[in-house]
């Protein structure tokens, strides 16, 4: 018999924890009828001033097998936080978390825009994409570098040898699933390899807390820039240079609405 399922969310509490908020976000999203083109990240909302979608994007996901999917492989890549004998450990998975959500989203921008500017792939411009697989993908990369005896279980009967299945799942993800983001999934293996090869090393509690906080505070002057999400509370004016904002906060009014944009989509990704 295998172990009872609570001693193992017990072990991966950061992976349980989020796990069960990508699946509350699902349901919600489901309930609201919130369509991915309002939640995911594209170079054109990005333009527009909608960072906020590169955590957004992260956290939804299209179908329910798209997060399924997802989920499966975090729950495998959750062994991480039994690690902390080999350098990893729970703390290590929450930093590093920090910095894959926040890089990798980074990244597909960044190569949105070359693709844009430099080779008018215009098509790129409004491609979106959602999915937490960009993590997935950075997790598994670091896995393969730390501990390459591991194994991938997927689905509880689906196992590949760790040190391979960063690009093995890059390239079958692809072929079955052509919506697939491909980009976004390379992105995550990239910055996997910075964290494992220690090309972005030194994150502790203080870094990672203050992270966080910065990251708290664009993901909101971000959202009342963007008009996407009414603060009553925050108050964002120009000065004499209008891309300098003066920010005052006021105190609350009446309730905060959500107001949602519909953007016509060349096509939307996975990841």
């Amino acid at each position: 018999m295998g172990r009872p399922l609570f001693y193992e969310i017990i072990e991966k509490p950061a992976t349980s924890c989020t796990i069960a908020i990508c699946s509350a976000i699902w349901f919600y999203v489901q309930r609201k009828n919130i369509g991915y083109a309002q939640l995911g990240l594209s170079y054109e909302t990005a333009m527009e001033g909608h960072h906020w979608r590169i955590i957004t994007s992260a956290f939804s996901h299209i179908s329910v097998l798209h997060l399924v999917f997802n989920m499966s492989a975090l729950w495998s890549l959750g062994v991480v936080e039994q690690m902390g004998h080999v350098g990893l450990g729970v703390e290590f998975y929450l930093h590093y978390t920090l910095v894959l959500v926040v890089l990798s989203g980074v990244l597909v921008l960044g190569a949105y825009h070359i693709l844009i500017q430099k080779f008018k792939l215009e098509y790129f411009r409004r491609v979106t994409a959602v999915g937490y697989s960009c993590v997935v993908f950075g997790w598994m990369t670091i896995l393969s570098v730390k501990q390459p005896s591991s194994k991938l279980q997927l689905f509880g009967f689906l196992s590949l040898p760790i040190s391979f299945a960063p690009f093995e799942s890059l390239i079958l993800t692809s072929i079955i699933v052509p919506q697939a983001s491909f980009l976004g999934h390379l992105s995550g293996i990239i910055v996997g390899y910075s964290i494992a090869w220690g090309l972005i090393y030194g994150m502790d509690n203080y870094w990672a807390i203050s992270m966080l906080g910065w990251i708290v505070l664009a993901f909101v002057f971000s959202l009342k820039r963007s008009g996407a999400f009414d603060l009553s509370f925050i108050e964002i004016e120009p000065v004499t240079d209008p891309s300098l904002p003066s920010v005052g906060f006021l105190a609350s009014g009446n309730g905060r609405t959500l107001q949602m944009d519909e953007l016509p989509l060349v096509g939307g990704e996975l990841v």
